[in-house]
């Protein structure tokens, strides 16, 4: 039981505090004191500028912005199952950021984009070509410079398939697609897709970790593998499903294309055999291949300082 004397001292500060001529007796009832809730920490500020991009089709895709703002314009398109955050070497570099606006996106179905359900919102070439218009239009990009790995080549074909180039400034293929109909230039990676749509969760897993494996001849490091792991497990399987079965229908369009043009790739990938980027700089006017050797189907993160570089002088030739 709590002392008389500990009783007499609350009753005497409780006192102190009513207003004069007023005695403890005579005191409405007042709830005790209670502590405040605690105020949740703030957000830590971002490291690049959101935006909600909405499509023709009515989905919204994320989109994620960097660098100088005034400076010339790049976008980010990555592959299959992948993310912006693939790009995180080059939006992060400290000089790309000083010279360069940055924009990555989550493809549709990827990331923190929409994802919904049925094959008819992601097998008809247009609708990816509206993404990228709608981009560049909702960003206001100044003829940027396109820059697609992988499945990312096919979009930037069904792009320029569609809308042409008149509101770009130049284009990098990164181990990309630019053609279909040799089955040789497709490498052995490909293999592992079949377990990546599996309905069982650890086979799905399993076979995502293999393809991720193979998609680099210079290993990530434990801490980068584990968050490509991260993001290319938010596509859920109806959307890897979804993504086959669209055909290659831009390659006659590559001939004609009139930006500057840089082919990059890497001597051993697994997923796009070299000879894929070696057609690609064959089919289109004035293109410059720039093949890396040791290094396989990811060469802006396996050697991102020559990536960088190239990327950079790309930019600066772009059409304005």
């Amino acid at each position: 039981m709590p002392s008389r004397r500990n009783t007499l001292t609350a009753g005497l500060a409780a006192a102190a505090t009513l207003p004069s001529g007023v005695t403890l007796a005579q005191a409405p009832n007042t709830p005790a004191p209670t502590t405040p809730a605690p105020t949740a920490p703030a957000a830590p500020a971002l490291p690049y500028r959101p935006h909600a991009i909405r499509t023709p089709d009515g989905l919204t895709l994320a989109a994620y912005e960097y660098g100088n703002p005034t400076g010339p314009a790049i976008l980010f398109i990555h592959g299959y199952a992948q993310a912006a955050l693939s790009w995180d070497r080059q939006t992060r570099d400290a000089e790309l950021a000083r010279e360069f606006r940055m924009v990555a996106l989550d493809l549709r179905g990827h990331g923190m984009s929409d994802k919904p359900i049925g094959h008819e919102h992601y097998r008809t070439n247009k609708l990816w070509a509206d993404d990228i218009q709608a981009v560049i239009q909702q960003t206001q990009l100044n003829r940027p410079t396109l820059v697609g790995w992988s499945y990312g080549g096919r979009v930037m074909g069904d792009y320029v398939n569609e809308h042409g180039t008149g509101a770009i400034g130049a284009m990098n293929w990164v181990g990309a697609v630019s053609s279909s109909a040799v089955a040789s230039r497709f490498g052995r990676g490909g293999r592992f897709v079949a377990a990546m749509t599996s309905p069982d969760p650890a086979t799905a897993i399993a076979g995502t970790i293999s393809f991720l494996r193979e998609c680099f001849e210079i290993q990530p490091g434990a801490s980068d593998f584990e968050a490509m792991l991260a993001f290319n497990m938010m596509v859920p399987r109806h959307v890897r499903i979804s993504l086959g079965g669209r055909q290659v229908a831009f390659e006659q369009r590559l001939h004609s294309l009139d930006v500057p043009t840089l082919i990059t790739h890497g001597r051993l990938d697994k997923l796009i055999d070299v000879s894929m980027g070696q057609h690609s700089a064959a089919i289109i006017p004035g293109a410059r291949l720039s093949v890396y050797e040791h290094i396989g189907h990811a060469p802006f993160f396996e050697d991102a300082p020559r990536f960088n570089r190239e990327l950079a002088e790309l930019a600066r030739s772009a059409r304005r």
